[in-house]
């Protein structure tokens, strides 16, 4: 049975529409926590491999990397698929590229399997976006964000720590068989919660895949869109990878008490979230969006340029950081759902996707290539990332005026199908 629902009415039943959310919400939580639980895991990769620095880096970047590659490929046919099928199957292949990570015994098969988890991983991101911007109307979209994004904190508060915890009691395995185990619950529960969601296949089979990619890349908005989304992410992705060895080489914390940053930062971002996505909803995302990235340059020049501090100041900074880098998300990508039409959404943000872990590479490796290091071990050049990072924030505020704006709610286009199942 179908139903034509207008944008100024719920696109399911207010109950339904919760669930939904709560689903994609527990999608995100495993799909961040596979990418996050990685990084502290290092020391144990590197003794038990008996590999370097740089080979660890290749665990790590091969998931983005294969994610930003599916993106693009997704791009041609995410669009002429059901959302709710769409999502099942890569999410399924996201729950067996997460127990191959388990099951894996030498640095090759490990290196291997987080491709497999980035093929699929990345591009349910993409997806999930999708689904919101189908399902959820504008002005309810980014509470809707909030919710969904602040799965990002609960990987913080819960997932990171207990990952650490389980790797060092048993082993390195036990954190990936939990979160396999944990996600084919998920992909049960996702089977009953998701409807049919078939509003965007009403244009899909007039365009071949080849002109339908050409078509989302070509668009003067989408290409803003994508401009906009790669200096929104090199402004954290600068900083980011490099924030644990900084705090511990100059900062004076130790390696026991960076957990604590994932601890605190996760803990206020999860209430900060979804606060900053309903008052994106009242006051309009574009002025919130610029509000929260002209806030964000103070913790970022303060974390790029501090000294040896108390712990207790330490985490106030890095907690602070933690608040204005993901606030400046909520409405971003609320703007971003806003930007592109429905029947191109899927492939847009499939596209999106790829742009934000490629763009994340690319800030990383030239993070990389900035930083020195002392005799003493000390960081050097810091502080020119943390430049850096206010010069892309500065222009992410620049881009976003750019974005094409969302019909008000009720006005025709806005409107979305869903099949009841």
């Amino acid at each position: 049975m179908r139903s034509h629902t207008p944008a100024a009415t719920p696109a399911v039943p207010v109950f339904h529409e919760r669930l939904l959310l709560f689903v994609l919400a527990a999608i995100q939580f495993t799909t961040i926590l596979d990418f996050l639980i990685i990084m502290p895991l290092g020391p144990q990769y590197m003794r038990v491999f008996n590999i370097s620095a740089g080979q660890f880096g290749l665990i790590v970047s091969s998931y983005a990397i294969s994610a930003g590659i599916s993106g693009v490929a997704a791009g041609f046919f995410l669009d002429r698929w059901d959302r709710r099928q769409a999502m099942l199957v890569l999410y399924g292949g996201f729950v067996i590229g997460t127990l191959l990570c388990a099951l894996a015994t030498t640095y090759p098969l490990l290196v291997g399997a987080r491709v497999v988890a980035g093929a699929f991983g990345g591009v349910v991101g993409a997806l999930i976006l999708a689904v919101i911007g189908d399902a959820i109307p504008e002005h309810r979209r980014g509470a809707a964000m909030g919710m969904v994004m602040s799965s990002f904190s609960l990987a913080s508060i819960c997932g990171v720590p207990i990952g650490l915890f389980l790797a060092s009691h048993l082993n390195w395995h036990v954190p990936f068989f939990v979160l396999a185990g944990l996600s084919l619950v998920i992909q049960i529960a996702a089977i009953k919660a998701m409807p049919s969601m078939r509003g965007h296949l009403l244009h899909s089979q007039e365009q071949h895949p080849g002109r339908r990619f050409l078509a989302v890349m070509l668009h003067r908005e989408h290409q803003m869109a994508f401009v906009f989304m790669a200096v929104l992410t090199m402004t954290g992705f600068s900083i980011f990878p490099y924030i644990s060895s900084y705090m511990v080489a100059n900062v004076g914390l130790t390696e026991r008490q960076l957990p604590l940053i994932y601890l605190c930062g996760g803990t206020f971002t999860f209430v900060t979230m979804n606060w900053i996505g309903r008052w994106a909803d009242r006051s309009g995302k574009t002025k919130v969006f610029t509000i929260m990235s002209f806030l964000a340059a103070i913790p970022i020049l303060s974390l790029t340029n501090l000294p040896e501090v108390p712990l207790a100041l330490a985490l106030a900074v890095t907690t602070v950081f933690m608040i204005c880098m993901s606030g400046r998300m909520v409405p971003a990508m609320a703007m971003m759902t806003a930007s592109v039409e429905g029947r191109y959404r899927g492939g847009f943000m499939s596209i999106n996707s790829s742009v934000q872990q490629f763009s994340s590479g690319i800030a990383s490796f030239a993070g990389g290539r900035v930083l020195g290091q002392t005799l003493e071990g000390r960081m050097t050049h810091f502080p020119i990332l943390g430049l850096f990072s206010v010069g892309c924030m500065l222009l992410g505020v620049y881009f976003s005026r750019y974005l094409k704006k969302p019909n008000a709610p009720g006005k025709p286009g806005d409107a979305v199908v869903i099949e009841t199942v």
